[in-house]
């Protein structure tokens, strides 16, 4: 029987590892369900998913297999700009099946406004997914012709995002860290690039396509994606521990007392993982049947979605940490599954955004 994609994705998650890259038949499974076009609306090409369900299949990905669920949170995450697109460039955009966007936060550019269009130079760590993406999207400053810095009537620096294609950036290989290894969350640099004024976009601005939630708040947007995927790790870290420490070598040494304040620990582990997750739930579902009903999420519960999400992130990484000890020698090698979710879980939880 033809493995379904879920068995698939186990079976070839170290392999993706070893790559630095996710494995050829993953992607294109990934094409096949459309991950990347997650948030793109069907006017566009794309399957125009809600954010409670997107969240629910990341979570499901990170569980079987971290640097897959970080990849499609990334790179759909980007793909989620559609909406802000020029609707003449998305439709080009969009038409390509293997369509994938990766980019960086940070503004890590210039960009000089010509007649033309814009001149843009820079350089931008970590895009998830650079070695497969097709889309890179970059944030710049805006620059006056005569090289100052533009500001806005309130006297602020100008930001603006663009939308570059593969062949006119640079990908530097430089994603060398412990955990998340598949992502290929490598960086990316453009000299004196021309693009034509279409290419830039502002986030929660003129919202161009119609799709419930699409203005839901990106900054509790990119949290809760953030949170579900350390959520995912998780919870098959802590399958990963009964049979690790059942199976350790070292068993037999030890007494009753010390096997019972294991289970006691993991049953207590368990439980505050499991409160979190519920908690974190419950709370992103009432803010967007608030969206959904009154059109407006009150700020007290966008609090609430930030502080759940953050606090399911730290309970994840911590339950892991109290845990681990008891997992034996196995798990400190590299090449187990449990030693990989360990490390992806860690790596995850250095994104700055969910730090406190």
């Amino acid at each position: 029987m033809e493995l379904n994609w879920k068995d698939k994705v186990k079976e070839l998650a170290s392999a993706s590892e070893e790559l630095g890259t996710l494995h050829p038949e993953i992607l294109e499974i990934a094409y096949q369900q459309e991950w990347f076009k997650l948030y793109v609306p069907t006017k566009y090409g794309g399957p125009g998913k809600l954010l409670p369900e997107i969240l629910r299949l990341e979570e499901e990905l990170a569980y079987l297999d971290g640097s897959l669920g970080w990849t499609i949170t990334l790179c759909s995450g980007a793909g989620w700009f559609a909406g802000f697109l020029d609707p003449t460039l998305a439709n080009e955009v969009f038409a390509d099946r293997t369509v994938c966007f990766a980019g960086s936060g940070a503004v890590g550019g210039t960009a000089t406004e010509t007649k033309n269009g814009y001149i843009i130079n820079g350089h931008w760590k970590y895009a998830s997914g650079a070695l497969h993406a097709t889309i890179f999207t970059a944030n710049c400053k805006m620059l006056t012709a005569d090289g100052s810095t533009m500001l806005s009537a309130n006297g602020e620096e100008v930001i603006k995002s663009f939308i570059l294609f593969k062949d006119e950036i640079n990908i530097l290989p430089g994603w060398s860290y412990f955990g998340l290894v598949a992502t290929g969350s490598h960086a990316f640099d453009t000299e004196n690039l021309l693009v034509p004024k279409n290419r830039t976009f502002e986030i929660n601005k003129e919202i161009k396509v119609d799709i419930p939630g699409f203005d839901y708040p990106f900054l509790q947007l990119a949290e809760t994606t953030l949170a579900v995927n350390s959520c995912g790790m998780a919870k098959r870290f802590l399958e990963l521990v009964q049979t690790s420490f059942y199976e350790r070598s070292g068993l037999k040494r030890y007494s009753e007392d010390q096997i019972v304040f294991f289970e006691a620990e993991f049953t207590r582990c368990k439980s505050e993982f499991e409160n979190a997750r519920k908690d974190f739930f419950e709370v992103f579902d009432l803010s967007w049947d608030s969206l959904m009903n009154k059109k407006s999420i009150e700020a007290h519960l966008l609090t609430s979605v930030s502080k759940t999400s953050r606090k399911l992130a730290h309970t994840s990484r911590e339950v892991c940490d109290t845990l681990f000890p008891y997992c034996g020698l196995e798990a400190a090698k590299k090449n187990t599954e449990i030693n990989r979710v360990w490390r992806d879980i860690h790596t995850a939880s250095q994104h700055a955004l969910l730090t406190f």
